[in-house]
């Protein structure tokens, strides 16, 4: 039995891990849990699964993670803000089951030093693929990590035919629905130069060993090449209960927690490069995990308040790149804390709403 502590659990992940937990009470306990402001729907959650400890905000939420004991924290909290709760399930010894990608991007080695041998595991259904795929191989044979990218609502547009993106249409996603910042950063591939800078972080593997490719069926959730030429694939259907389920009981699998592939039935999959002149955001996110120290925190900081303008109609759909972009340009990096961290990210706020203001 897993004592797990979900963090966001009224968001996506936080709902379908609760979904997982439910189908499988004999594996699993829910000893916390915490959310951003709905207390409500905590209260209901709280009394479904008999938990007592319950928190509200990101602080609350690390306190809970400090007082609880736990096997498990699954955090699922979105942002940056997701940072402190993040240190502090690493420092309390549990397992952490990663889904709030931002806190390790902006955390860097505030978070990989902290962490011990294996107590992160990767909940992004890219990041479980490829975690998945490397127990093929010695980590020196690895040649390269391939992440698969759907290329999102705006797929073989040109640059140009980009420019009159409406912010309706930027939360087209063909795929998955994940809020109103992830989705739009799944459009602009913000999100998959984040994911870029994950696998860096989690795996070891340089920038120029990492790849993207986009393959809009979904099915293909990542690749590892091997340096015998071999490449090992994870394919499922387009379901996050199962890197879910893996971060919850890692390295053990749950029996039913997702439908197969139907084999019986024709399909194609297509895998095609990348475009980057429409599409900068991988090449400027391996720009900045290059560079380190605060410089991701400062990418994601300046995208998250050029995102929100965006949809406020303030700036228009290229802008969010380019604002993104003359951040991190003039940005210097500052001492590698948690507070310099906060600082960085408040300075590439106010930069970013001084360019947005122009």
């Amino acid at each position: 039995m897993r004592r797990v502590i979900i963090l966001g659990s009224t968001g996506s992940i936080g709902v379908q891990a609760l979904e997982v937990i439910e189908s499988n009470r004999d594996r699993f306990e829910v000893v916390g849990l915490a959310a951003g402001r709905n207390a409500e729907a905590v209260a209901a959650q709280a009394e479904r699964f008999g938990v007592r400890e319950t928190a509200l905000g990101a602080e609350d939420a690390a306190r809970l993670v400090e007082s609880v004991e736990a096997d498990v924290v699954l955090n699922g909290i979105t942002g940056s803000v997701g940072l402190g709760p993040t240190l502090a399930a690493l420092r309390s010894g549990a397992t952490l089951a990663l889904a709030n990608k931002e806190s390790l991007i902006v955390g860097g080695s505030l978070v990989t030093d902290a962490a011990g041998p294996g107590q992160i595991v990767p909940v992004d259904s890219e990041h479980s693929a490829i975690a998945q795929a490397l127990a093929s191989g010695a980590a020196g044979e690895v040649r390269r990590l391939v992440l698969t990218a759907s290329g999102g609502p705006f797929r073989g547009r040109s640059r140009e035919q980009l420019a009159s993106v409406t912010p309706g249409e930027a939360l087209a996603h063909p795929t998955w629905d994940m809020g109103l910042v992830v989705t739009t950063n799944s459009s602009t591939l913000v999100n998959k130069g984040l994911e870029v800078i994950e696998a860096h972080l989690l795996f070891g593997v340089p920038f120029d060993d990492i790849e993207v490719t986009v393959h809009p069926q979904s099915i293909v959730h990542s690749m590892v090449e091997f340096v015998d030429g071999s490449t090992i694939a994870q394919a499922s259907p387009p379901d996050m209960r199962l890197p879910i389920s893996l971060g919850l009981d890692w390295p053990h699998r749950v029996p039913g927690v997702g439908v197969p592939l139907d084999w019986t039935t024709a399909q194609e999959w297509t895998f095609e490069p990348l475009d980057d002149e429409a599409f900068p955001a991988v090449e400027l996110a391996k720009r900045v995990g290059r560079s380190g120290g605060t410089f991701p925190a400062v990418f994601n900081a300046a995208n998250e308040q050029a995102v929100q303008a965006f949809h406020a109609g303030r700036i228009g759909y290229l802008d969010i790149l380019e604002v993104v972009e003359r951040v991190v340009d003039a940005h210097e990096t500052v001492e590698m804390t948690l507070e310099g961290v906060l600082e960085a990210e408040r300075q590439a706020r106010a930069e970013a709403e001084r360019l947005i203001a122009r």
